[in-house]
């Protein structure tokens, strides 16, 4: 293209691609780990999935063993309990390739409710619960369970159902980091959002069925793009601004930031649809009725029994700007958890980060990081 250099053609094919990736649908992104590095030596990593169910697989990044002095490479065993809030699994990545060098890394890795088909049923908050117990069953005794933002309230059932039913599949510690455990304290504007309406509401508001051209044609769903306004709209000006300076930056031809929006906006625009059921009684029971923290929780209709947790060591982990879960939400599960020895239990807020920043970032991977594998190589068992 002659003009190809031309002011007013860089200006207009800036606003072409600008506005593509505004509007284009975002597959489900890749997690690309291939390798880690341990005491200097790169490591393949095979992807593999150990267990499958219509709403998750559970995949295992297992490091290939070439040679025979690494024969005896053995790590603790982590269960990373990925968020089902809108965003694929995939959102963790780095805290996935940061963990790699020292643990051994599976990961619940979400299945947008648009996929699967109907006749595979709904699924609900229990099933969270379920699918929890079924991975810590098919990871091994002695495993270590660390849950990021939602799936903190499940993860403390499954912990309750396990731990009443003598289960030796109680995973040796636990690491809860930035989570609405009890979000009747120091309510952030997300659940002033939910608070302040009815499960009506949502029931009539923001649940939709999947249309023909999907193989979760017929499903009830809230979908991903719901949820993603809700995200845009907590820091909007902040994304304009990102966008204004993408739009800048592919007029200047610089490539290196420009493609550095790209790599952030691809994983943070993909986003997923939940099942109906599950999404409402969330709302419900964690936000609306805060029914864990009150004693009034269940699984299948059964009370869940705090008190049965006593084997599990645990570990909350805040981020003190936190604005979708404020300081204190997750820090209640070590007040509702009070059956767990004193010797087991740590606490952390991570200053200067907010919500993604405890569990991605320098901070995560300088100070938080290293926190968490040293708590779980303090509590494993050999």
């Amino acid at each position: 293209n002659p003009f190809h250099d031309y002011t007013i053609t860089r200006h207009i094919t800036a606003g072409f691609e600008l506005f593509e990736r505004l509007t284009a649908y975002y597959e489900k992104p890749r997690f690309d780990i291939h390798s880690t590095v341990i005491d200097g030596k790169s490591i393949t990593i095979r992807e593999e999935v150990v267990l499958s169910k219509p709403y998750m697989n559970l995949l295992h990044f297992r490091k290939d063993i070439d040679s025979e002095e690494d024969t005896e490479l053995v790590q603790p065993r982590l269960l990373i309990v990925a968020p089902l809030s809108g965003h694929y699994s995939t959102l963790l990545r780095n805290t996935v390739r940061r963990l790699l060098p020292e643990l051994d890394v599976y990961i619940t890795d979400w299945i947008s409710a648009r996929e699967v088909p109907l006749e595979e049923g709904a699924f609900h908050l229990d099933d969270f619960v379920k699918y929890t117990m079924k991975s810590l069953r098919c990871c091994g005794e002695n495993t270590h369970v660390l849950a990021i933002c939602q799936p903190t309230v499940p993860v403390i059932m499954a912990l309750s159902v396990l731990s009443q039913k003598n289960s030796p599949y109680v995973p040796a510690s636990t690491t809860l980091i930035a989570g609405p455990v009890d979000t009747r304290i120091n309510p952030s504007e997300v659940n002033d959002y939910a608070s302040n309406h009815d499960y009506e509401w949502f029931e009539n508001n923001v649940i939709f069925t999947v249309p023909p051209g999907f193989p979760g044609e017929g499903q009830r769903v809230y979908p991903g793009f719901m949820q993603l306004s809700g995200f845009l709209s907590l820091n909007l000006s902040d994304h304009i601004s990102k966008h204004t300076r993408f739009y800048h930056d592919l007029v200047k031809n610089d490539g290196d930031s420009s493609e550095a929006h790209r790599t952030f906006y691809n994983e943070y625009l993909a986003v997923l649809d939940m099942s109906a059921p599950f999404y409402l009684e969330t709302i419900k029971r964690v936000f609306i009725d805060a029914d864990l923290p009150q004693g009034k929780a269940t699984y299948k209709g059964e009370p869940i029994d705090l008190d049965a947790i006593t084997q599990t060591a645990l570990f909350t982990i805040e981020g003190a700007e936190d604005d979708i879960c404020g300081v204190g939400q997750t820090e209640a599960a070590q007040h509702i958890c009070k059956n767990i020895p004193d010797h087991k239990r740590q606490h952390y807020v991570q200053p200067w980060v907010g919500h993604y920043g405890a569990w991605n970032g320098r901070h995560f991977r300088e100070t938080v990081a290293p926190k968490i594998i040293e708590f779980i190589k303090q509590h494993d068992q050999p």
